[in-house]
C-alpha cells in the first residue's frame, strides 16, 4: 500500500528551518498524526504530489515565515492581508483564515507569513493545520490572486520628485530585501516637509521591534544617504487600525472573563 509521511527535520540551519517534507500518491483521501522519539509524522493520502515546505522563525513571536518551495508573487511583489475581508482577492488567503488562531496573511515573492492571534496560540496546534492548506491550495492549481496588484510602491514614476526617487530606490535596494527576508514589508506612502512615511507589513506589523528597527535602522540609513529626510514615520491604514481595535477588544473581554 502506497502511503504519505511528513518528516519534521529540526535544526536544520542557524535560523532553525524546520523542513516538511509531504509526498502525496493515489490512495483513498486519510489523515492520521504519528509521533514517535521527538519526530513528527502525518499521515495523508491525496492525488499525487511532492513538495518540501519550510518554517522560518521572524523576529514577531507572533508571526512565522512558511517557505513552499515554489513561486507564490512575481520576484519583488508583496502582498498584506490584516484582516479576513481583504483575503476575499485571494483563494489562498480565504484559506489560511479560517484556521482558528489566524489573526494575518502577508504573501511574499517565495514565502507566506502567518501571524497568530497572540501567545496563548500554540504553533505546535497550529502549524500542521497551515502544512495542510499550503498544500491543499497548490495541489488544487488555483490562483494565488483572483484581482488586486501586489505592492509596486517603489516604482520610480516620472513625476517623483529626485529625492523620492533616491527614497524609493534606497528602499528597493537596501532595505525591503533584509524586510522582506524577516517575513515582512515596507511600503512607501509619502515624502512631504522632510518626513517620510512608510507602512508596516507581514511580520513587522505590530512587531515589538518594529519601532526600533524604524528608527535605528531605516531612519538612520536614509538620512546618512539622504540629508533631505528629518525623520521617518510609520503609518497605519484604517483597516490595520480596526483589525488592532477588534483584537484588543477581544482582548479585554476575555480577560475580564477570566478574573470573574
Amino acid at each position: 500500500m502506497l502511503r504519505t509521511s511528513v518528516r519534521l527535520l529540526c535544526s536544520v540551519t542557524k535560523r532553525n528551518i524546520s523542513i516538511y517534507n509531504r509526498i502525496f500518491q493515489n490512495v483513498p483521501k486519510q489523515f492520521s498524526p504519528v509521533h514517535n522519539a521527538g519526530i513528527a509524522r502525518t499521515m495523508y493520502t491525496t492525488p499525487k504530489l511532492s513538495m518540501f515546505i519550510q518554517t522560518q522563525d521572524t523576529p514577531n513571536p507572533n508571526s512565522l515565515k512558511f517557505l513552499p518551495g515554489c513561486a507564490v508573487l512575481e520576484p519583488g511583489q508583496t502582498m498584506d492581508f490584516p484582516t479576513g475581508q481583504a483575503a476575499y482577492i485571494s483563494p489562498l488567503a480565504k484559506i489560511l483564515f479560517r484556521i482558528d488562531g489566524v489573526k494575518s496573511i502577508f504573501f511574499g515573492p517565495d514565502f507566506i507569513t502567518v501571524t497568530r492571534q497572540g501567545e496563548d496560540v500554540d504553533w505546535k496546534l497550529l502549524k500542521p493545520e497551515i502544512f495542510a492548506s499550503i498544500m491543499d491550495f497548490f495541489a488544487s492549481g488555483l490562483p494565488v490572486l483572483k484581482e488586486g496588484v501586489p505592492n509596486s510602491d517603489t516604482q520610480i514614476n516620472e513625476d517623483d520628485s529626485e529625492v523620492v526617487q533616491m527614497i524609493k530606490e534606497l528602499l528597493d535596494t537596501r532595505i525591503r530585501p533584509t524586510v522582506q527576508e524577516d517575513g515582512g514589508d515596507i511600503v512607501f506612502l509619502s515624502f512631504e516637509d522632510g518626513i517620510v512615511k512608510l507602512k508596516m507589513q507581514g511580520s513587522c506589523s505590530n512587531c515589538p521591534s518594529s519601532l526600533v528597527t524604524l528608527k535605528n535602522g531605516i531612519q538612520n540609513m536614509m538620512q546618512f544617504y539622504i540629508p533631505e529626510v528629518l525623520a521617518v514615520e510609520q503609518v497605519e491604514d484604517e483597516a490595520q487600525k480596526m483589525a488592532n481595535k477588534t483584537f484588543e477588544e477581544f482582548e479585554k473581554k476575555n480577560s475580564l472573563k477570566a478574573d470573574e
